[in-house]
């Protein structure tokens, strides 16, 4: 890898991240009565797509904003602005990880669909978010934020409707916790802006719909990458898949996500996701998985079925790393995808030297490229410190803070002279180790009292 391509500035960037700065500014105070700072926010925006297809909708909406007069329509105008500005980024850094990677990355997806009229329950969810931006962040409380309840246990039974009740499920109680706004001394800009955006947008009609055609093949997992909230947890494979007639192999991921207590941490998150997806069983074990018409969209995520796959021949991941992966291309990126956070490139790193300063680094040919230890999860082997003596990587590629960074998914390293594969997913399936054993035993005690105290609220 190119580790020096991935140091160098991509052109435009911080441009485009002022723009978008912006109208966070302007969604931290409110939008009912802006102040001058917030409407040059507005102008900002407005002026960086004014020469796209959105220019004269977003001016619109920015004025009418300035006024203190925005509508529903005007707020989804400003988050469409502002999720394109952080589309055309992502691209960009899309482009410098082909480069630096030399491995052929998909282009994004085409336009959401759309058309037809939006259910009065997604009417609902969008005028709740609409008064969140009036009010602001500075300006919540616990009255604004409550009025998300009745609307997300409306949409959860809907599955086509529960990507979006997800998202305001973790939002509303991210915000519930920061009640009240006016006293908060920092406040998440850019993460809650993301989330305000991305929920405005999944109101229109048709955003939440996929393509989706099936494959068959053989599946090569290279690790999981583990992603905790408090109300939910989500476990994501990524793989190698090639197609039974000989084509070139991809990128694939398959997910699985669950809602959980806040007490349930660590180990026994896997608990509560491994009924749901039988590929975590494959993952512990090293093994491969032969798939028949399984399910997947035009993005790469297969939608797991488990009648359509069964377990393969064993498949170790730094052999699939080595030896598969740099042949592997990827497909196109989902409109709504198209964000510098979802950058999750599978990359293999090796002949590198571990260097421990104010952040853990692997230098390769000379060039640091940082790692991101903060993102190995407790639910697993894998630790910061067996990753700063390891000697090979298999990571995901992320960009944050302006700097790429390696989220390590697995290592090797040398354990009295002996190689030692460490996975960040190998108690993905059941755990065999004796830490594992102990933390998962730990996890089963939780889970039995919770449904102990379940049970008796339900008996009253």
């Amino acid at each position: 890898m190119r580790a020096d391509l991935l140091a160098d500035p991509v052109d435009g960037v911080d441009e485009v991240l002022v723009a978008v700065a912006g109208v966070d500014q302007a969604l931290a105070a409110g939008l009912l009565r802006p102040q001058p700072a917030q409407v040059a926010g507005l102008a900002v925006l407005a002026g960086a797509v004014v020469g796209s297809p959105l220019g004269a909708r977003v001016a619109e909406a920015a004025e009418k904003a300035a006024a203190g007069a925005a509508g529903e329509e005007h707020f989804i105008s400003l988050a469409v602005a502002r999720i394109a500005l952080l589309g055309s980024v992502h691209d960009a850094l899309m482009e410098r990880v082909g480069q630096a990677t030399g491995r052929a990355l998909g282009d994004s997806g085409g336009s959401v669909p759309g058309g037809g009229q939006a259910e009065n329950l997604v009417l609902a969810a969008r005028s709740w978010l609409a008064d969140l931006a009036r009010a602001g962040w500075q300006g919540i409380d616990h009255d604004l934020v409550s009025g998300a309840e009745p609307v997300i246990s409306a949409l959860l039974p809907e599955p086509r409707l529960r990507r979006l009740a997800a998202l305001l499920d973790g939002f509303a109680a991210e915000l519930a916790a920061s009640c009240p706004g006016s006293a908060l001394e920092r406040i998440p800009l850019r993460r809650w802006g993301d989330l305000w955006s991305r929920a405005m947008v999944l109101t229109l009609p048709g955003a939440t719909e996929v393509a989706v055609s099936t494959v068959t093949g053989r599946l090569l997992p290279l690790g999981v990458d583990l992603h905790e909230h408090a109300t939910a947890a989500q476990a994501q494979v990524h793989a190698v898949f090639e197609p039974a007639d000989g084509g070139t192999p991809y990128l694939v991921r398959a997910s699985v996500s669950a809602p959980k207590p806040d007490t349930i941490i660590g180990a026994g998150i896997w608990q509560l996701l491994r009924p749901h997806l039988s590929l975590l069983a494959a993952v512990s074990e090293g093994r491969s998985m032969e798939l028949t018409d399984m399910p997947i969209t035009g993005e790469g995520d297969l939608l797991w079925r488990d009648e359509h796959a069964r377990l393969g021949e064993p498949a170790d991941p730094f052999v699939t790393a080595r030896v598969v992966l740099p042949a592997a291309g990827a497909l196109p990126t989902a409109p709504l995808d198209r964000h510098p956070a979802r950058i999750a490139v599978p990359v293999f790193l090796e002949g590198y030297l571990a260097e421990q300063g104010e952040a853990l680094t692997f230098s390769l040919a000379g060039q640091p490229v940082v790692v991101d230890t903060d993102r190995v999860p407790a639910a697993g082997p894998l630790t910061p410190e067996a990753v700063a003596t390891s000697n090979a990587c298999i990571g995901l590629l992320r960009w944050d803070a302006g700097v790429f960074r390696v989220q390590p998914l697995a290592v090797e390293t040398t354990v009295r002279k002996k190689v030692v594969a460490l996975h960040a997913g190998a108690w993905a399936g059941g755990a065999v180790d004796k830490a594992g054993v102990k933390a998962e035993k730990a996890a089963t005690d939780a889970a039995t009292v919770l449904r102990e105290r379940a049970g008796r609220l339900l008996r009253k």
